[in-house]
């Protein structure tokens, strides 16, 4: 036998020997053999959830569970996982020996953003789709990258008008960078990009005087005047206008002679 052939055979001995021994490894980690040897049995979610569909959790990790305890790709379940609704954050363990552990943080809404989608308490964007959260939060619009910057406006302006009894219901920041606000009152304010916080600080301050004793409703004020507001003011309710109009002038009758009917006109 040469040597040559010799060494083959070394070769190919070690090489047999070494598959048998990585085969069965690769084959574990892989989730082709083992599963039924070593499964996952045992799910634990965190408690807490008020938000977040525990069924669809379940759903959503299930397809890595079957794979067993050595084979399931934590990094794959946990991006399904944070796609579900709700989901701020999550984080999928295993636990030796049959236990999937899974952390959930919800989000927390603060705000409507735009038509499709939410704005939580953390600043973080997030769909609205399958959600059902309060109407009466605030709803902003605008671009993404100046959340802060809207979110910032907000609390200032919520401020400014509490005193006057009116709440902020949006805050919209346009591509040219110009706010416009809608009041709890039904008043829409147009600030402009110029001086906002200043311009509303004073509005704000007269806005209880503007509406002092007036039975009509401020539909529009546009601040964007150095020394003034424009103002538009809607009709008045019914029942308002009944109240503040004059009293009818008093009649007298009188009968015609030409008549037997009796009619009266203002004296």
């Amino acid at each position: 036998m040469s040597q040559a052939f010799a060494t083959t055979l070394r070769v190919l001995a070690w090489t047999l020997a070494l598959a048998l021994v990585v085969f069965p490894v690769v084959a574990v980690l892989n989730g082709w053999i083992g599963a039924d040897r070593w499964p996952l049995r045992v799910l634990r979610i965190n408690d807490g959830l008020q938000q977040v569909d525990v069924a669809r959790v379940r759903e959503a990790v299930l397809p890595h569970a079957q794979r067993g305890f050595f084979a399931i790709d934590l990094a794959q379940a946990q991006r399904d996982v944070a796609r579900l609704p709700w989901v701020a954050g999550t984080d999928v363990r295993k636990r030796w020996p049959d236990v999937l552990d899974v952390r959930i943080a919800e989000h927390v809404p603060f705000a409507h953003w735009g038509e499709d989608r939410l704005l939580s308490t953390r600043g973080r964007l997030f769909s609205a789709d399958g959600v059902d959260v309060p109407a009466a939060m605030p709803h902003f619009e605008g671009p993404e990258a100046r959340v802060p910057e809207i979110v910032a406006l907000y609390n200032e302006s919520r401020d400014l008008f509490r005193p006057a009894g009116v709440e902020v219901d949006s805050v919209v920041l346009d591509a040219r960078g110009s706010w416009q606000l809608r009041l709890s009152n039904g008043t829409d304010v147009i600030v402009g990009s110029q001086e906002a916080r200043l311009r509303l600080s004073r509005f704000a301050r007269m806005l209880p005087h503007l509406v002092a004793n007036r039975p009509q409703p401020l539909t529009r004020a546009d601040l964007r005047y150095t020394n003034g507001f424009a103002l538009v003011w809607g009709d008045a309710p019914a029942a308002a206008a009944a109240a503040a109009a004059p009293a009818p002038a008093p009649v007298r009758p009188v009968a015609h002679r030409s008549s037997s009917s009796v009619s009266g006109f203002p004296a």
